[in-house]
Order: structure tokens, then sequence, then C-alpha cells
């Protein structure tokens, strides 16, 4: 099964540019914890509501002018939409990481979780075995 095959295609993305404010009203109003930045359609980055908690909120930061730019992972793990499911799987084990921007020549064109892997009755065992890995606890940073 391909990657396209699970993907949800309608996806909401952020500019660099944009507020975090913004990203977290995104976050509510789809309930999703992620967001793909993109420049144009190429993805450049990805923030989580993990990024705006750590990088902006706890470090006593000004939330009202920070821009996405200013915390988001850099460089995400992206996969072609005519990959393997699989291979995504196993993509998001190796970088403990849940959900993965879907892209047709370097352009943005959905995204994949490890929940529409595991919905998936034949492809469980995947979710289940990358979920074990991103699932391991990590050391404190003190």
């Amino acid at each position: 099964m391909r990657v396209k095959d699970v993907m949800t295609n309608d996806v909401a993305s952020l500019k660099p540019e944009d507020s975090i404010e913004r990203a977290a009203e995104l976050m509510k109003e789809f309930n999703i914890g992620s967001l793909p930045v993109c420049e144009g359609k190429k993805v450049i980055g990805i923030v989580t509501d993990r990024d705006i908690a750590l990088r902006a909120v706890a470090e006593g930061k000004d939330n009202r002018n920070q821009t996405v730019k200013d915390v988001m992972s850099s460089n995400p793990v992206v996969i072609d939409s005519q990959a393997d499911v699989k291979e995504a799987a196993k993509l998001m084990s190796d970088n403990q990481i849940r959900r993965i921007p879907i892209v047709e020549a370097n352009s943005l064109v959905g995204m994949v979780s490890l929940g529409d892997i595991a919905v998936e009755p034949h492809l469980e065992d995947n979710a289940q075995d990358a979920l074990k890995d991103i699932s391991e606890p990590s050391i404190p940073n003190r």
C-alpha cells in the first residue's frame, strides 16, 4: 500500500513568518498537534505544540512577536506519496516522530500520521512497532 492511499489530503500549513499564536489557533481549530511550515508549497519545517511550549512559553519569550520560524524544527523528514506505508512507519520509528509531510516533486500534498497507519487492519503491526520505538523515554536535559 502506498502512502497516498492513507494520507490526509487537506492539510493546513504555515509560512515561516506566521506567528506562533496563529500556529496555536490552527492547531486548536483542526485538533492537531503539528503543522508543516512551507515556503510556497515546499516544506521547510514542522512546528508542533511541543515546540511552542518548550521553545517559546517555557523560555518566557514574548509569544505575540515570535514567528513560527523561531520555534520550528527545520529540515523535517518528508516522504514521497508513492512510497510504501511500511517505509513511512520505519521513518517514523527511526526518527521518533508521529507525523510525516507527504510530498510530490518537493510540494506538500498531504500528511500521514501513525494513526492513519494504525487504522488499516493489515498495517496495524507496522504502527505498533513504530509506536514502540517512538515512545521510548528520553533522558531529561538538566
